[in-house]
């Protein structure tokens, strides 16, 4: 009987462990300054982007409505394979943005 309860604990204790390394083990968030994102125009705040540089944007555009946006919706950060092992903001905005479809 006490295998067992050591066995529960344990698995517990390991699970709560996964979680938290998980938590840790978040990409840092990729900066304007990059030379990636300064390439694709990024900005953090799609509100923020020169409009007389990137015409293709339009008002409402932003990463988390892009097809290549890997977070959730209403995520405030998510993956996004341009910007390999870095996070980008849900409200940022590059001149790659595909709408989901």
């Amino acid at each position: 009987m006490s295998n067992r309860r050591e066995f529960v604990v344990k698995l517990g204790l390991g699970a709560s462990a996964l979680v938290g390394g998980a938590v840790f083990a978040a990409a840092p968030m990729v900066a304007e300054s990059d030379a990636t994102a300064s390439s694709l125009g990024y900005k953090a705040d799609a509100s923020k982007v020169d409009k007389t540089k990137f015409p293709k944007f339009a008002a409402g555009q932003n990463c988390g409505s892009c097809a290549l946006f890997q977070g959730k919706a209403g995520d405030a950060a998510g993956n996004c394979p341009l910007f390999a092992g870095k996070q980008v903001a849900g409200t940022g905005w590059c001149s790659a943005y595909a709408k989901k479809g």
